[in-house]
């Protein structure tokens, strides 16, 4: 009995010990964090205006988990479509920062709809999903495209239910993603996975290094075009972790309609369509800006091409400003330091005979 007494004391000792020194490592790392940030806002008055606008990204949920991973086969999976061979990723490509760069994206059968596909990268902290908002997170808005006549086809729930349920692999995953469901393979476990996985896509990048008190990891040619995207107005909208994704704006706040300076074919009437209240006409959820050197073309259409094209539109549409071509290069100067690293779990490593 005393043996036992003293391995358990040995133990208990052990992990006490490992328990403070993972403390102690985690005090010491925020303690330097803590004075990395001060000693940079003495000497970076950029950055300490910056702070007041921008947060780094939120931390991303883990990857390691049954129903996150199960998220990622069923992003993958072609078998959920109409056609057979569309997927999530088909136009939210995950080795493309989660676009196609197509103004608008084909369907099962080829049609497209009318609304750009935005990136999935660090979409899990955006107010609501979709253009329009209509969805009020990533598990209402999984379940959307699949139905969708225009996009992946599938008649009902039950259809979706059914091709899922005949793999064997499926059934296993579900069974430890959803361990008290009696029937855990359904539509609603199926977009809650992949929102679950969409939640662990974060691209950080060297202006979240910046934010958190790291000076050189910005040039001296991005921190000019900081602050020009600050003075300029731009941070009215573009805030936060995303510098977008946060609110709902009008597009041709000030000078409009938008499309004489976009020369969108189709008038959008944008959060309109969602809620049918006259005052959301044209209002549109603000774009976050994150990896935006790589996610061309622009806007809820896809109408614009060119990055510095957009950054002048919105600076007359919005602004009621005409920014001069040096004010837009340096504002783009700065936008490249938000093209964040591609997480490695995200991309499909293994040949599939699905994807979604």
């Amino acid at each position: 009995m005393k043996k036992v007494l003293i391995s358990a004391t040995i133990i208990a000792a052990t992990v006490v010990a490992c328990n403070s020194g993972s403390d102690q490592k985690k005090s010491e790392k925020d303690e330097k964090a803590k004075t990395e940030t001060k000693k940079q806002d003495e000497t970076d008055p950029v950055a300490k205006q910056a702070k007041a606008y921008f947060k780094q990204l939120p931390k991303p949920a883990s990857f390691d988990r049954p129903i996150a991973k199960l998220g990622k086969k069923l992003y993958y999976e072609t078998d959920v479509s109409l056609s057979g061979d569309m997927s999530c990723n088909s136009c939210h490509m995950l080795d493309n920062y989660g676009v196609d760069n197509e103004p608008t994206s084909p369907g099962h059968d080829g049609t497209r709809g009318e609304r750009n596909s935005p990136s999935v990268y660090n979409a899990y902290f955006h107010i609501a999903q979709f253009w329009d908002g209509r969805a009020a997170d990533l598990k209402e808005q999984a379940k959307g495209p699949v139905l969708n006549p225009i996009e992946m086809g599938m008649k009902s729930k039950k259809d979706v239910e059914s091709v899922l349920g005949d793999n064997e692999e499926y059934k296993k995953m579900f069974a430890e993603a959803f361990p008290d469901d009696k029937k855990p393979i359904n539509f609603d476990n199926m977009a809650e996975a992949i929102a679950e996985f969409e939640k662990t896509l974060a691209t950080p990048a060297p202006f979240d290094d910046y934010l958190g008190g790291k000076s050189d990891a910005l040039s001296s040619a991005q921190k000019e075009g900081l602050q020009t995207f600050i003075e300029t107005g731009c941070t009215t909208c573009h805030m936060g972790p995303g510098l977008g994704g946060q609110m709902y704006q009008k597009f041709g706040l000030v000078e409009g309609p938008y499309w004489e300076y976009t020369g969108s074919e189709h008038k959008d009437e944008g959060r309109f369509d969602a809620t049918g209240n006259e005052g959301d006409k044209y209002f549109f959820k603000v774009p976050a800006l994150r990896n935006v050197h790589k996610t061309a073309p622009y806007f809820h259409d896809g109408s614009v091409a060119d990055l510095d094209e957009a950054i002048k539109i919105m600076g007359k549409t919005q602004l009621g400003k005409d920014l001069t071509d040096e004010q837009v290069a340096s504002i783009s100067t700065f936008l490249k330091s938000l093209t964040g690293e591609i997480p490695e779990h995200a991309l499909q490593s293994e040949p599939a005979t699905a994807s979604m």
